[in-house]
């Protein structure tokens, strides 16, 4: 996977849950930020959050489309 970097400041955008995250808790949320995407979890929201380039994102997003992390369910 490309280079993540931790931080706990984010300057711009709203936290967004999938449409299909249950009402467990156990959620992530990503918001998009000038620097890419942003990731944390929510139960924790305080928190280290990830930092993805927008390129690094859709190279994930596509993988999770076509399968390719499948075997870790």
């Amino acid at each position: 996977m490309a280079k993540t970097e931790w931080t706990r400041q984010w300057s711009a955008g709203a936290w967004i849950k999938s449409s299909r995250s249950g009402g467990g808790g156990d959620c992530v949320e990503v918001r998009e930020v000038d620097s890419g995407i942003g990731v944390r979890d929510s139960k924790n929201p305080n928190g280290p959050q990830l930092s993805f380039t927008r390129a690094e994102w859709a190279a994930f997003v596509a993988g999770v489309r076509d399968g390719e992390f499948d075997h870790f369910c």
